[in-house]
Order: structure tokens, then sequence, then C-alpha cells
């Protein structure tokens, strides 16, 4: 039923010089080739150039990308891995633990595609990591560039003059300008 379904995908942005950084967890090596393929394929389209580094497993990823983040030499990450569902619990771990790792990086501002592949078998990461098919690797490097892109647009503008200053502190309970005691 989902083959029927059309999906439409914004026009890749041309990128020009933009730098990305694949990170990929080859636990599974013929589906990370694959996505690896797909998401070079997409940078090279866009005019990005795409340098590549493997981590052992999907919740490293995401640790691999803040360490590159904090050197500044990247505008984006494409984040590439595959985790197959077992027996025991640790799938939910590692799919829970290495997204949202990948959620809080984009919440600081890192431009971050996510293409670490969560399926129930082999067959459907297969069909996921196909160069010819619907390869998540080429959309992660999509999403990536297009956070870029939006990033890019934003920074040439400036910013309202009544706007608030952005605040880093964060308070779980209370307020930020209350008591100090909880």
């Amino acid at each position: 039923m989902a083959a029927s379904i059309e999906h439409y995908q914004l026009p890749l942005p041309r990128m020009d010089g933009a730098r990305l950084l694949i990170v990929v967890a080859p636990y599974y090596r013929q589906i990370a080739d694959g996505l690896i393929a797909g998401a070079r394929r997409v940078a090279a389209e866009a005019g990005a150039k795409a340098d590549l580094v493997e981590v052992p497993g999907a919740l490293e990823v995401p640790t691999a990308i803040a360490l590159a983040a904090a050197r500044g030499l990247y505008d984006g990450y494409v984040a590439l891995g595959c985790v197959i569902r077992g027996e025991t619990t640790h799938y939910d771990t590692v799919c829970n633990d290495s997204s949202r790792g990948i959620a809080l990086l984009g919440l600081q501002g890192h431009c971050i595609g996510n293409g670490i592949l969560t399926v129930e078998n082999y067959e459907q990461a297969a069909v996921r990591a196909d160069p010819d098919g619907q390869n998540k690797g080429g959309g992660a490097a999509a999403a990536a560039l297009h956070l870029v892109a939006l990033k890019r647009g934003w920074a040439a503008q400036s910013p309202r003059a009544d706007a608030e200053a952005p605040r880093d502190a964060i308070r779980l309970a209370g307020e930020i300008e209350g008591p100090e005691g909880a």
C-alpha cells in the first residue's frame, strides 16, 4: 500500500562549497555502503563536498557529530547506520538514544540529516538502502543540505529590533529569574 502513495520532495538546494560530514555505523556493511552511496550522490548533485568517518555503532554517531561540530569544520552532518530488531530490548535503546542524541544536536543548531534505519528485518533495510530506490542515505543528505541552506539564509538576515536575546539557561522547575531554592 505504501508504494502507491506519492511523496513530495523539496527541490535540492545548490550548495557549492558546502561541506558535509557523513558519519556511518557500518555494522551491516552492505546496507551502510548503499546509504553512503546515496548520500555521496546527493551531496555531489548539490555541489557539496562530503567526507566520511566510521564509528562502531549507531549509539556513537551523535558523539562523533558533536566532536566534529565542536571543531567547526563542516556545514552539515549525515547520520547513517542500520538497527534491526532482535530478540532483546537493546533495539529500543539503540533506536531511541541515537535518535534522541541527533535531535538534541539539531536543537543546538547543527544541520543533521538522520539516515539511521530502524527496521524489523534485513529485507526492509535493503529496500531503504538501495542506491536506485528509496535510498534513505540520499534523503538524509538532502535533509542536511536543506537545513544548511535555511541556516545560511537566516544568517544573512538582520534580526528584528524587538527580538529578545536568546537565553542559554534551561530550568526544568520554577522560573529562571525566580527564587534559587527548589
